[in-house]
């Protein structure tokens, strides 16, 4: 097993047509996004800061905001669209989401500058990038996760989920990098400060995995081109990257040696390339 301690890349080259980079620009309850490039294409999954976090955090890449190609949106919880409706306003970006999200974030959102939507499970081509949605569990109208795709990688984001499904198994099989959510310690959320109400909200099969439950479903994802695995969306309240990171490198073996991250909340990670 091999574990990193990471921090934010001084240097940002262009990017190549048979590689991809990303950074989680931030991951956790109070806001959430991932910038990810591939040749002359470069997206956001989520926007859930200000538009000036967003320009802040990007910019420690050496990146520009309205550079952006498009920005895709997996459900419509104010912690992923927060800085959605500026952005687009702003940059005149194309925001991509399927009719459910646009529904539940009309108000959020405001006006668009072009609202993209897209049918949940459908592939969008957008130049050099494919990007595919794919149905997963969470308390909103039609939420999903995303794999990202160039001629030779692809990226996985997948957070914000209550269970697993054979679907969300058969999407996640077989990818070069996992954003994947470890959410919580269940004893720690027994017994911390949230309410009976939340809590069942948090365990439900609509709520966030566990970091047990992320580490048995990563044992299934495990294989020799897994690269990267980014532990994200842990609750500052009841989960900490020591516990989520024991849980994750408990279930990583020798045979599949990967890069374990633990995706932050108030600043971006660094900018990881995969071939």
């Amino acid at each position: 097993m091999k574990l990193i301690v990471v921090s934010v890349d001084l240097v940002t080259p262009a990017c190549r047509i048979d590689e991809m980079k990303f950074s989680v620009l931030g991951s956790g309850s109070k806001g959430n996004s991932l910038y990810i490039e591939s040749g002359a294409t470069s997206i956001l999954i989520d926007a859930g800061f200000s538009g000036k976090e967003l320009t802040r955090r990007l910019e420690t890449h050496d990146k520009r905001i309205c550079d952006l190609d498009g920005l895709f949106l997996t459900h419509e919880h104010g912690d992923h669209i927060q800085g959605a409706g500026v952005l687009s306003r702003r940059c005149d970006l194309p925001v991509y989401a399927n009719e459910g999200t646009f529904k539940g974030g009309d108000t959020k959102l405001g006006k668009l500058y072009k609202r993209m939507e897209f049918e949940t499970g459908k592939t969008v081509q957008l130049q050099d990038l494919e990007i595919r949605s794919f149905r997963i569990s969470h308390d909103t109208l039609d939420p999903v996760g995303f794999l990202v795709s160039n001629a030779k990688v692809t990226i996985a984001c997948c957070t914000d989920i209550g269970k697993v499904s054979k679907l969300v198994t058969n999407r996640l099989t077989k990818c070069d990098a996992l954003i994947l959510e470890f959410n919580h310690d269940p004893q720690m959320l027994k017994n911390g400060p949230y309410p009976l109400f939340l809590q069942q909200r948090v365990w439900s099969s609509q709520g966030h995995l566990a970091n047990e439950d992320a580490a048995s479903f990563l044992t299934t994802l495990l294989h020799d081109s897994l690269q990267y695995v980014v532990l994200a969306h842990l609750s500052e309240t009841n989960n900490t990257p020591e516990l989520a990171l024991k849980s994750a490198s408990s279930v990583i073996n020798r045979e599949h040696s990967c890069f374990l991250h633990v995706a932050g909340q108030y600043q971006p990670s660094r900018l990881f390339t995969i071939k």
